[in-house]
């Protein structure tokens, strides 16, 4: 069965499917861009490796921590023999470890020059939280100093956006295409979950022929791919939960789809 959402499935937001998500988004991107962009550009899939600990590494997959207490042994006396009180109960914690994050992302190079045109972000939890997200915006922002064209595709509700300026329209899901020569004016494409993923011009040199990314489209192809309609429990609520609206329209979606009893 096809994705069954109009526009971003929230249920692969969640930590148990998003890592694989947006590699399978990435690489994707990639092969939907290359043969359009050649000879002229490559399409490149890169990586960052950073360390992460604490808190922090829960959004990488480490399951939360679970609280659990010790089990008591039974004891028994007979008689006079002196019996010892129980130990005190252990409860189950976490130590501070360090998980290593590779987050993969996408240039557009120029093969004559070999600069980087373009530089293709599909955010995770970890970009946007944290050791991460101050990373990120290191190099968000060198992105911005330079003449590259930078595309931030953002597709999770949880935590703050990135920041922009001159938008005061909230939305759950949004898409930046930022041109190095048009800065600071970016272009902010904003959406929410009834809504379909825009499709959007993909920046490059001035007087290239421009493709459009049909990012809804390569969506549905990773969806299908995949095999999520088999893996997601849609009688569940999405993690992380939806809005109070969105949970009504949601649910009267699965149900019209028959995914819900």
């Amino acid at each position: 069965m096809p994705n069954p959402f109009p526009g971003m499935n929230p249920y692969l937001e969640s930590p148990d499917f998003w890592r694989a998500v947006h590699n399978r988004l990435i690489v994707a991107i990639a092969d939907f861009l290359t043969p359009q962009l050649l000879p002229k550009y490559l399409v490149d899939i890169e990586q960052r490796i950073y360390q992460i600990s604490g808190e922090d590494a829960l959004l990488v997959g480490i399951p939360d921590v679970a609280v659990q207490r010790s089990p008591i042994p039974a004891t028994s006396s007979t008689g006079n023999v002196a019996v010892m009180s129980p130990p005190v109960t252990a409860l189950r914690v976490r130590v501070p470890t360090t998980v290593e994050v590779r987050e993969s992302y996408l240039q557009v190079i120029e093969q004559e020059t070999k600069k980087v045109v373009t530089v293709i972000e599909v955010l995770s939890p970890t970009n946007k939280r944290g050791k991460g997200r101050e990373m990120y915006e290191e190099k968000r922002y060198k992105v911005f100093g330079s003449r590259s064209h930078l595309v931030e595709i953002d597709l999770l509700r949880s935590y703050q956006p990135l920041p922009v300026f001159g938008n005061d329209i909230e939305g759950s899901y949004r898409i930046l295409v930022s041109r190095g020569d048009c800065r600071p004016v970016a272009d902010l494409y904003l959406f929410n979950l009834p809504d379909a993923i825009p499709a959007f011009p993909l920046p490059l040199r001035g007087g290239d022929v421009e493709p459009i990314v049909d990012l809804q489209a390569l969506l549905n192809g990773v969806y299908d791919r995949a095999a999520y309609d088999f893996r997601i429990d849609y009688t569940a609520e999405p993690v992380p939960p939806l809005s109070e609206a969105d949970t009504v329209w949601a649910d009267g979606l699965l149900r019209e789809k028959g995914l819900r009893g």
